[in-house]
């Protein structure tokens, strides 16, 4: 099976890097040429990590680097089976990207889109197979986490998200879940106020960013701290999901605090940009 990967980001390299793990050939489409030797270092550097834990052979990492092609040209992706874009998180952006996906991939057996926050309708509106288009959400560290959720929009085909499940289940080894197609899906729903929740505890100093985390770790067996995991997640695609919730369901408990706007407007991302809550070694 042959996929393109649009976007070779975070969540981007980690999904082509699940994908070639798994015996796919994968075509990752990223902007110019330096993101491409970025995205082709972190997903080395994953594999790295992958070896060094022994849940990687070397064999298997040569053999997953060798299915790996990096581009700047999106055309280079014609003729492949299935895409699944992971660009920023933009409804424009993104629309424009399903309506040349479409019109590169006629015969494909599914369009998908890892975004968190834009509702796959809109994205398949565009398109002259809304039938194909789905949502596949994967999670960070998409080579840790087992979740994806398979989101269907209103004109996604059931036979399309068959062939996604299928996918997701059978080839790259993933757990699946079902959602509508709803502003958050099931997981951000869920997470994105608890984490907001957070941040306007921290904003309004009743408590450090260590006592709150550690709180959550220690108290109720969470992973991670909720500020922590803000920065993992990405504080722009906090905010992006955040607003979107909002303007969906309109609950209070979706609003983004001031500090989190400001943050963002400050280039203080998270991981990603090396400092956001915590600081970090890039």
């Amino acid at each position: 099976m042959r996929v393109g990967v649009i976007g070779g980001g975070l969540m981007g390299s980690g999904i082509a890097e699940v994908c070639a793990r798994s015996g796919v050939d994968v075509t990752v489409v990223e902007v110019d040429p330096d993101r491409c030797s970025v995205s082709r270092a972190a997903i080395e550097r994953s594999l790295d990590r992958g070896v060094r834990g022994g849940h990687v052979s070397e064999e298997d990492r040569g053999a997953a680097l060798e299915r790996l092609a990096f581009t700047t040209s999106l055309d280079d992706v014609s003729g492949s089976d299935a895409a699944i874009e992971a660009i920023i998180e933009d409804e424009d952006a993104k629309r424009e990207m399903f309506q040349r996906l479409d019109a590169l991939l006629p015969d494909a057996q599914f369009l998908a889109s890892n975004t968190s926050s834009v509702p796959i309708m809109k994205l398949g509106a565009g398109t002259s197979q809304p039938h194909k288009v789905i949502g596949l959400h994967f999670f960070n560290p998409v080579p840790v986490l087992p979740l994806v959720e398979i989101v269907h929009s209103i004109m996604t085909a059931d036979e399309t998200a068959a062939r996604a499940r299928e996918f997701a289940e059978q080839t790259l080894g993933k757990q699946c879940i079902d959602s509508q197609d709803r502003a958050g899906f099931v997981v951000n729903a869920l997470l994105i106020p608890y984490l907001l929740s957070a941040i306007r505890m921290y904003e309004s100093g009743f408590a450090s960013r260590e006592d709150i985390d550690r709180g959550m770790v220690l108290g109720c067996a969470h992973p991670m701290g909720p500020l922590a995991l803000s920065d993992l997640i990405g504080l722009d695609t906090l905010l992006a999901v955040s607003e979107s919730l909002y303007e969906e369901f309109r609950d209070p408990a979706s609003v983004a605090p001031a500090l989190l706007n400001r943050m963002v407007e400050a280039g203080l991302l998270g991981r990603k940009a090396g400092r956001g809550f915590y600081e970090y070694s890039r």
